[in-house]
């Protein structure tokens, strides 16, 4: 509907706002000069990266790229669609969004459905707290509900009548309940969809309610039910348990991406507050993008039986197609005949978010289920692997990660330093993904000296005075000798601090990003340590080889004295054999 909207008043619409006052209302904001600085509220980051120009009406973040106006800040921030951010925004500065009668009629329609359906959803609520709610209220105090709980996300009853709704809805909301299918009258009277059902609201990003989940409480068919799409429920777009997310934290950082209402709610009592669940059997490319609209770290979180299994590899081959730089994705696999909502309750929310902590990144989890059966001690089976993965990896767009899991593929079936996963029946605890390494030797790597001492300093720091002094003079160690002498201005003495401030110091992680590549295969850190020191602190007999290699280089503007020199070194190369 954006196109409804006229540029110029959403030009005007902009000129109105004070971005910084905005943006500072819902993230801590300091004044930095004209503008303003925060940490980043789209990424996590301890140092402030995140920059406000309220002059100029925009943001920019220099941690993650993310940047806009006041629009786009909204639309990021709170979920929100183009056309809720600009409502949002007009009502903010007192002015009326000029939309054109059709499409006036358009956002009345879908008033009317959703006010409908939050009527639905306080009978639903009041059903439930009426006797005849009584055996819901006992199903939900087993399942370990608890009050609070079942006021935040509105759970309610349908009572088992048939036309309660219906009956209650009067002449006001017969229509639209009709309209959404929440009432039927396709055998030519009115009854209600849901019977004897305890009921969950689903509600939009505005907290209106566009459909409901019923699961019921006798022998039906079906354990779960949820409305049709309509006007205003998209199966496929919409996320449960989302509003709810956002509700109660400040900022969401991720997303814990569940199968079922129940786990999401019972995670929420708990304490794990940032769990939803797609709507269906699978999780598609249009239940992802609007979980990655949200946070840019997902955590699937699926039952460790086959068909949870076959649900994270569909969702994983739905996820390659929109994967790029700076998303994160995982997979938490629960142990078998476990799901979330029984877990959490025996093990405790501590040990819950543990399991969490150590979710298997997107990168594992694919190469470990293509792996899956195969002995890659086995040439035959190493190029299967590659068959199996190489598709998968060219959905992928072309991004820093995609580069990097070919790499991993392209080692993994070369046959070195390989690995054995342990037996799948683990595969519901935190040791799914661990692996055993084949004891083989390694092969020895020819590495320039430039790169070998960068290396070296890698390792071991504290060479950092010899390398500089080394490379004084020398074009042969150019890299190593900027690597060296930033090591000590930086006065870094160890390999921890070493790679701490890598980590955290922007201006040398980009100066030095590209420090190895180039490098396949990393030799041996003993290996390493005395290639550097045979480099720094040569042998005599290598010296005297070094001399002469470099008087030959040079042989055509030797003194006298010099040619003398080499005469007497190539002399005594000879009779070593050299």
């Amino acid at each position: 509907m954006s196109g409804l909207i006229p540029q110029r008043f959403v030009e005007d619409l902009l000129d109105r706002i004070d971005l910084a006052e905005l943006i500072g209302s819902r993230v801590t904001l300091k004044k930095a000069g004209a503008n303003y600085k925060a940490c980043c509220p789209f990424h996590d980051e301890k140092t402030p990266s995140f920059n406000v120009r309220p002059d100029k009406g925009f943001y920019h973040c220099f941690g993650c790229g993310a940047h806009g106006d006041a629009i786009s800040f909204l639309r990021e921030f709170e979920g929100l669609g183009f056309t809720e951010a600009v409502e949002d925004l007009a009502r903010r500065a007192g002015m009326e969004v000029p939309y054109d009668q059709a499409a006036k009629q358009e956002m009345q329609q879908t008033r009317t459905l959703t006010e409908a359906l939050d009527f639905a959803s306080r009978f639903y609520q009041q059903a439930l707290g009426s006797d005849a709610g009584a055996f819901a209220r006992d199903y939900l105090q087993q399942r370990g509900l608890d009050q609070a709980i079942i006021q935040q996300y509105q759970i309610g009853f349908a009572p088992a009548g048939g036309t309660a709704l219906c009956d209650a809805a009067g002449t006001s909301f017969k229509e639209p309940l009709l309209e959404t299918k929440t009432v039927s009258d396709q055998y030519g009277r009115p009854r209600d969809l849901f019977r004897n059902r305890v009921m969950f609201p689903i509600r939009n990003t505005r907290g209106k309610t566009i459909a409901f989940g019923g699961r019921t409480l006798g022998d039906d068919k079906a354990k779960y039910i949820n409305s049709p799409e309509s006007d205003v429920f998209h199966k496929s777009r919409e996320i449960y348990g989302l509003y709810e997310a956002r509700q109660n934290l400040k900022q969401l950082d991720k997303l814990l991406v569940v199968e079922g209402y129940m786990d999401v709610i019972a995670l929420a009592q708990h304490g794990i507050k940032f769990a939803v669940a797609t709507l269906g059997t699978a999780t598609n490319q249009d239940n992802l993008s609007a979980l990655m609209r949200q946070v840019r770290h997902i955590v699937f979180c699926f039952d460790g039986d086959t068909a949870g299994y076959h649900a994270a590899d569909r969702a994983l081959e739905n996820a390659l197609e929109l994967m790029a730089d700076g998303l994160h994705l995982q997979f938490l696999m629960m142990p078998q005949g476990e799901d979330p909502d029984t877990l959490i309750r025996k093990e405790g929310a501590e040990a819950f978010s543990k399991r969490i902590e150590a979710a298997i990144p997107l990168s594992r989890y694919l190469f470990d289920r293509q792996s899956d059966g195969l002995d890659l001690q086995l040439p035959e089976h190493r190029g299967e692997l590659r068959a199996r993965a190489e598709p998968m990896l060219n959905k992928m767009p072309k991004c820093t990660l995609r580069d990097a899991m070919w790499h991993e593929m392209l080692r993994l079936c070369s046959g070195r330093d390989q690995w054995q996963k342990k037996p799948w029946q683990e595969r519901g605890g935190n040791k799914s993904w661990q692996r055993e390494r084949i004891q083989e030797q390694r092969i020895d790597v020819k590495l320039s000296k430039d790169s070998l001492l960068c290396l070296a300093l890698t390792e071991a720091p504290d060479l950092a005075s010899e390398v500089a002094e080394a490379a004084r003079g020398s074009r042969q160690f150019i890299q190593a000798a900027a690597f060296a002498n930033w090591i000590l201005e930086s006065k870094l003495a160890n390999q921890p601090a070493l790679i701490s401030a890598l980590a955290t110091d922007v201006q040398a992680r980009d100066r030095f990003f590209h420090l190895f590549d180039g490098i396949e295969h990393i030799p041996a850190r003993e290996h390493t340590l005395e290639a550097a020191r045979e480099l720094l602190s040569p042998t005599e007999e290598a010296s005297r080889q070094q001399r002469f290699v470099e008087l030959v280089r040079n042989l055509p503007n030797l003194s006298p004295e010099e040619r003398i020199e080499l005469r007497t070194l190539g002399s005594g190369t000879k009779n070593n054999g050299t």
